[in-house]
């Protein structure tokens, strides 16, 4: 059968959604490549054409999440709207989908036990995220530096985000998210006083 131009590369990105689908729901350990195929409406045989390994796609689907992510993030971030982010981050419906939210927090243990490669990769969207954070936050005098706080910030949002996910008390999660929101705003805000002090 002959497929018009562009055909694989639209299968392809089928593919990496599907596994970023699947990875963030049931865990990348618990995700076989037979079920990411069959839910992308693929045989088995078609994966070797699209990439090496499982670690490939494992690789290239945290890729695509994480990008994802950055281009959600990044319009905000320049505009310096770091608390519209934390509220959509620390939201109760970014909670309650897992699937299609954040891979570090649905993913950050797993991720640690990937391949060289892979978590190169996630290391060099974190350290993206990171420097668009800390260029909104300026350092403190006599206090952490912005680097220091736009860290804390995405570790607190990630961590908070993961316990909110693993409580079985629905009203202590709402409040975990809660408190998680107001500590990154005091983050967020001791920045901001800090470079007003420093413009005085």
């Amino acid at each position: 059968m002959r497929y018009e131009k562009g055909h694989k590369n639209v299968t392809h990105d089928r593919i990496l959604e599907v596994a970023a689908h699947q990875f963030r729901q049931q865990g990348i350990a618990a995700s076989g490549v037979a079920g990411i195929m069959s839910d992308a409406g693929l045989t088995n045989g078609a994966f070797y054409a699209h990439f090496s390994s499982k670690n490939d796609m494992i690789e290239k689907s945290l890729e695509r999440a994480t990008d994802e992510q950055w281009q959600q993030f990044a319009k905000a971030i320049e505009l310096g709207r770091l608390m519209e982010i934390v509220r959509a981050y620390l939201s109760e419906d970014h909670r309650d989908q897992a699937d299609s939210g954040c891979p570090s927090a649905a993913l950050l243990p797993e991720i640690s036990r990937q391949e060289l490669s892979t978590r190169h990769s996630y290391t060099e969207s974190v350290r993206r995220l990171v420097d668009a954070v800390e260029r909104q936050l300026p350092n403190i005098p006599k206090g952490p530096k912005g680097r220091e706080i736009a860290i804390g910030l995405f570790g607190l949002l990630v961590g908070t985000l993961q316990l909110s996910r693993a409580v079985d008390d629905p009203s202590f999660s709402k409040v975990i998210l809660t408190a998680g929101t107001r500590v990154a705003g005091a983050l967020i805000q001791s920045s901001v006083v800090g470079r007003k002090n420093r413009m005085k």
